[in-house]
């Protein structure tokens, strides 16, 4: 294990140039105080292994020095051939230029490897479109595409989620595909890296002046932690239900808005409790009003009042309008 690792390390040094401590303990799924026993391990066996202190410092590899650790194996050969989400691909121009890579890859195999190699496109695809909703035009795409590769700031217009529009100079760092949608990673004048949504950007327009890319900026970790910080701060409504078994297979495949916390036992009268978690009251109130008589509120009790009041109004609307 140690061995396949330090391989690992050498491997990405030697794509990213340079990487801290905390970045390959993370990639690695190890300690820091492994990540330093490691380089000492390799700098024993003759490696060139610069360390670099600071806050811009790291781990890097000496300049020109290449690995010769060129050897697949097939289980690294079956991660290099998955099928890649095809749409991902067709948005960015590039489904017809993967299949040409990935034939070209199993020709080069040794024939031990070739057969099975093939067999994973027909065992493994991912498809990550859904069922109904229509794509949405992307009309900035390519534009911010060309900026990105040329290192090129652009001038956007951005509608946020509370409907203004806004102007922002922006040099772009990355696209990201999160399910159907795309976004912009980029950093704005003062410096702080934000993710702009595709779809909501009405204009993008390419500026002449280039911009240098942060050395130290990862697109993937960034990313995992925007991820996670935007978790964190969801808003949470939870509330405690009843509800009867012949709809608890629908409740475990609720959608976005809606989180299972726990599902209790059965009670003597048929009904379950189950704790839901909801983004807002608004939420809760119209999901659990469109399961009728098989949901029942527990708490908080001014939700079930609340709820009852909907359900009167509905019903006083239907009855006015006949």
């Amino acid at each position: 294990m140690r061995g396949d690792r330090l391989i690992s390390i050498l491997l990405l040094l030697q794509t990213h140039g340079q990487m801290t401590a905390k970045q390959l303990a993370e990639r690695l799924e190890v300690s820091e105080r492994t990540i330093y026993r490691d380089m000492e391990a390799l700098s024993g066996t003759g490696i060139p292994i610069m360390a670099e202190r600071g806050t811009n410092g790291g781990w890097s590899l000496l300049e020109n020095y290449q690995t010769k650790l060129t050897g697949l194996k097939e289980i690294e050969i079956h991660s290099l051939l998955v099928s890649p989400a095809i749409q991902v691909l067709e948005d960015l121009g590039l489904s017809h230029t993967s299949e040409d890579a990935r034939n070209k890859l199993i020709a080069s195999l040794p024939s031990i490897y070739r057969e099975n190699a093939k067999d994973v496109w027909n065992r493994i695809h991912i498809d990550t479109s859904s069922w109904r909703k229509p794509k949405e035009k992307m009309a900035v795409f390519d534009v911010t595409k060309q900026a990105i590769w040329k290192d090129t700031k652009l001038n956007i217009l951005y509608q946020r989620a509370d409907g203004e529009v806004m102007e922002y100079l922006v040099a772009p760092l990355g696209l990201v595909a999160k399910g159907e949608n795309w976004y912009l990673v980029a950093s704005k004048e003062n410096g702080k890296v934000r993710n702009y949504r595709i779809t909501r950007i009405q204009e993008a327009a390419p500026v002449s002046e280039t911009f240098t890319r942060p050395k130290q900026f990862s697109l993937a970790q960034y990313w995992r932690d925007s991820t996670k910080a935007f978790v964190q701060k969801l808003p949470s409504y939870e509330v405690n239900i009843l509800v009867t078994a012949s709809i608890l297979p629908r409740l475990q495949f609720s959608g976005r808005f809606v989180r299972i916390i726990e599902i209790g036992n059965s009670e003597k009268d048929g009904w379950i409790p189950v704790t839901l978690s909801f983004d807002t009251e608004e939420e809760a109130k119209g999901y659990i009003l469109g399961f009728a008589d098989q949901i029942k509120v527990r708490k908080p009790k001014e939700l079930h009042h609340k709820i009852l009041k909907m359900a009167a109004t509905t019903v006083a609307f239907y009855q006015s309008d006949r």
